[in-house]
């Protein structure tokens, strides 16, 4: 082999290499189709989509598409979502139902609810296409104490307009059942809810519940309504039991100091006892230190025995007649 033939080889590999890697950095086949589809996207615009570390497809195709449905929208602004970190793809589509939907939304309004975390299309979708929310069971009080156990579903439909700061599906649900509970609490009785559950329904969609949210409800119907217990007669049995507790535990309070100051008076009678055993154990000495000191004679000890004696008989006299039934005192 030559040096010439060698140096053409050469020239060919590098020319097939360089190729390749304009080819890979160069997307030459969705230029390609962009023209194909009549949109204008120059080749530089692509490798400066590249120097961007922009993703040419997640530009090129949605833009081809917005262009076919009649959308007037320009690279720089889906170039510009794309490095925001929104959707462009779910925005283009969005853009595309609204516009079938005849519904009023701009580029800027769709790619600021998408990058606020909402699903611009389902939103369009649901503006067309209503949605119905079942709220969980509801228990409410009618004022005869009666409870209700109520199922409502609620119709919205999303709106573009407050989609962007607006509260979500989980405020309508919590609304929805803080008007059902006033409205049946405010009822005289559950029969007259059992017998209009319309009137809570209407109650509660005049009520403008979707104030500051997302959505705009369109009608709230009550799927289902049950009988609880009954709430009056019940908190009317646990206040009369807790009643009871109270004066069973005032009463074991008077028992327990009635039987404190029994037990106080049994202590002071058995002191009192004690006292005079005491006091009759010095009976006797004070009776002989009397006797050595001459201050009593032997006649007035006897004296004193026989009286002692004397009370004594009496005493057994009563005691016996109490025993007999007799009670007339003896001559």
């Amino acid at each position: 082999m030559t040096g010439a033939t060698l140096f053409s080889l050469i020239l060919f590999i590098l020319a097939i290499m360089v190729l390749g890697v304009l080819l890979t950095f160069i997307p030459i086949g969705l230029w390609i189709s962009a023209l194909a589809a009549g949109v204008n996207v120059g080749i530089f615009s692509l490798v400066g989509m590249r120097l961007r570390r922009v993703t040419p497809s997640k530009i090129v195709n949605p833009l081809i598409k917005a262009h076919k449905a009649g959308l007037d929208i320009t690279t720089a602004q889906l170039e510009a979502h794309y490095l925001a970190g929104g959707n462009v793809d779910r925005v283009v589509n969005a853009l595309i139902a609204a516009e079938r939907a005849a519904i009023p939304l701009l580029f800027e309004r769709a790619a600021a609810i998408d990058l606020a975390g909402r699903d611009v299309l389902q939103a369009v979708q649901m503006s067309v296409n209503p949605k119905v929310i079942e709220t969980p069971i509801v228990s409410a009080v009618a004022q005869n104490g009666i409870e209700l156990r109520v199922k409502a579903r609620v119709t919205v439909r999303a709106n573009i307009d407050r989609l962007v700061g607006g509260a979500g599906e989980e405020t309508v649900i919590a609304r929805v059942g803080e008007g059902i509970v006033t409205s049946i609490g405010s009822s005289d009785s559950h029969k007259a809810v059992l017998e209009n559950p319309d009137l809570v329904s209407r109650t509660v969609l005049s009520k403008g519940l979707d104030s500051g949210t997302a959505f705009e409800i369109l009608s709230i119907d009550i799927a289902d309504v049950d009988v609880g217990k009954n709430i009056g007669a019940q908190l009317q049995t646990d206040q009369a039991e807790a009643d009871k507790r109270i004066a069973q535990a005032k009463a074991e309070e008077r028992r327990a100091m009635a039987v404190a100051r029994e037990q106080e008076m049994k202590a002071s009678v058995q002191e009192m006892r004690a006292k005079v055993v005491e006091a009759e154990a010095d009976v006797p000495r004070a009776l002989a230190a009397a006797l050595r000191e001459g201050k009593m004679g032997v006649m007035d000890y006897y004296n004193m025995q026989n009286i002692m004696a004397d009370t004594t008989m009496r005493e057994n006299i009563v005691r016996t007649s109490k025993d007999s039934g007799d009670i007339t005192p003896r001559k």
